[in-house]
């Protein structure tokens, strides 16, 4: 039985399933917003916990969600 992909759509030039964009987009704001107000209100920490949420969204969402292409080599036979 194989698996399906679903609809892809081209954003800036590549092919995206939309589903997993939006997990990766919500995911992302999620623990980036969730950093940022956890911090305490001392002038650098809002910042550093708001990327570092941001650094565990990316790891999370790459763990998550796997690439879907297929790479094909061609090689020119000179006979």
């Amino acid at each position: 039985m194989e698996k399906k992909e679903g609809v892809f759509y081209d954003i800036w030039g590549d092919n995206v399933n939309l589903k997993d964009l939006l997990i990766s987009i919500v995911l992302s704001i999620a623990l980036t917003l969730g950093g940022y107000i956890i911090a305490p209100n001392e002038p650098p920490m809002p910042l550093v916990f708001g990327l570092t949420g941001g650094i565990i969204a990316f790891i999370i969402s790459s763990i998550l969600i796997k690439p879907k292409r297929k790479i094909t080599t061609e090689t020119e036979d000179n006979d």
